[in-house]
């Protein structure tokens, strides 16, 4: 987990520098959205393989396939090539994830399991406070590609580290009833959210309008069938815990991901700037996960939920401001980690929540469920807010407002999260 922080945290600081260097502000975006489809499929896969075979064999084919996408991003001449790097780190890194909610919920009793999803996210904390800096200095002194660079050994080294750990984490028990492979629709719905968003960054309307209308064709069907029955109406139980989580990660990546491109174009700081505005979130992120998970009964599902989107929302307003270049970028700072205390707070209710739901030998598909609305989420607001940011850079609609359209989606998806919230609760 301190390797994805790491990787994205640093990318994400890198990006701005990356898209001016190869012209390619209009695939900023598209360097957020091919990572999660990719990711989206490779936690399904990883979850499923999980379940069969144990934890080690598919982590070290994630981890393989990362290091691939590492080399071919530091490589790369042109953006369509940092793209498919980011699609290869996207299916690598997607499998970590579920796979280490299945480590916990093979190794651990059932009352400590909240405790052991908040020191997964702790692990977000040191990265999140050293990437940016590190980024920005290797970014300025040497070269963004050496950011790629740097992390294949610390890839490697984490691969040795923990694989021979994984041994012990074998399905065991009596034999669970084997279900139908979820693959095939994930790879459909990866490819029609790709769809998707090809048209909706199409610079010509009627393919624009052809290629929306396909990939929602596309993806749509899959989605029903993979995700619980009535997650699209926030039925009470597991569904609405997806669409809860689903809202919580649209809403807080919708700023993330684009604060950073404020401060460069805008604001015109640094890479290490650009980069510590929202390293702020990721402590106080972990800060709401290990309070949530210390206190539980002081933080139910629904009031974690409540109070989780609320304080997404204060935090939304807060940072708007950074739209207008007269504002401090220490308010941003502050602001977003209000945001990201309150997607702590939903964070491990959810988690701990939504595993309730497994039964033994099935955590890797519950986990990759709950994970499937943290990808669609990121990719989701990606999409869209690349397509604003592409509208701007091919226009006369300005980076601001682009942005401006993406924090108001952003607290769009807190306000539904705040209902959809009321209908989640653990398995009875």
């Amino acid at each position: 987990m301190s390797l994805v922080a790491f990787e994205t945290t640093a990318v994400i600081t890198a990006l701005p520098t990356i898209t001016d260097e190869l012209d390619g502000d209009a695939l900023y975006g598209a360097t957020l959205s091919v990572y999660m489809l990719a990711d989206l499929v490779a936690l399904v896969w990883a979850g499923e393989r999980a379940d069969r075979v144990g934890v080690r064999r598919p982590f070290l084919i994630c981890i393989a396939v990362f290091l691939a996408g590492l080399v071919i991003s530091a490589a790369a001449p042109t953006m369509p090539i940092v793209v498919l790097g980011r699609l290869l780190q996207g299916a690598g890194t997607g499998g970590f994830a579920p796979l280490s909610y299945v480590a916990v919920s093979r190794a651990f009793p059932s009352d400590q399991q909240a405790r052991l999803y908040a020191f997964l996210s702790a692990g977000w904390v040191l990265p999140s406070l050293c990437a940016p800096a590190i980024s920005g200095v290797v970014t300025e002194r040497f070269g963004w590609r050496w950011i790629f660079i740097a992390i294949i050994p610390a890839a490697l080294a984490i691969a040795l580290l923990t694989a021979r750990a994984m041994n012990d984490l074998q399905p065991s028990g009596a034999p669970t009833e084997r279900r139908p492979s979820r693959l095939g629709r994930a790879l459909q719905s990866a490819a029609g959210v790709g769809v998707l968003t090809i048209g909706l960054q199409s610079p010509y309307p009627a393919v624009g309008a052809a290629a929306t209308a396909a990939g929602i064709a596309i993806a749509l069907p899959a989605l029903r069938r993979m995700l619980p029955a009535g997650t699209f109406t926030a039925r009470p139980g597991l569904p609405a815990i997806i669409v809860v989580r689903f809202m919580a990660t649209a809403a807080f990546l919708g700023v993330d991901s684009f604060v950073p491109l404020a401060a460069d174009r805008i604001h015109h700081a640094s890479a290490i700037i650009q980069g510590f505005v929202i390293a702020g979130a990721s402590v106080s992120w972990t800060v709401g996960q290990a309070v949530a998970a210390k206190w539980p009964q002081q933080f139910p599902l629904k009031r974690a939920t409540t109070m989780g989107f609320s304080l997404l929302l204060v935090g939304v307003m807060i940072v708007a401001p950074v739209l207008s270049s007269h504002t401090s970028l220490v308010v941003t700072f502050a602001g977003w980690a209000v945001g990201g205390l309150g997607m702590g707070l939903v964070f491990n209710p959810t988690t701990t929540a939504s595993m309730s739901y497994a039964d033994y030998g099935q955590e890797g598909g519950v986990s990759s469920q709950i994970h499937l609305a943290d990808s669609l989420g990121f990719g989701l607001m990606g999409t869209f807010g690349g397509t604003t940011v592409a509208i701007a850079d091919r226009t006369s609609f300005t980076l601001p407002g682009a942005l401006g359209v993406n924090f108001a989606a952003a607290a769009g998806c807190a306000v539904i999260g705040l209902a959809a919230g009321r209908a989640a609760h653990e398995r009875r």
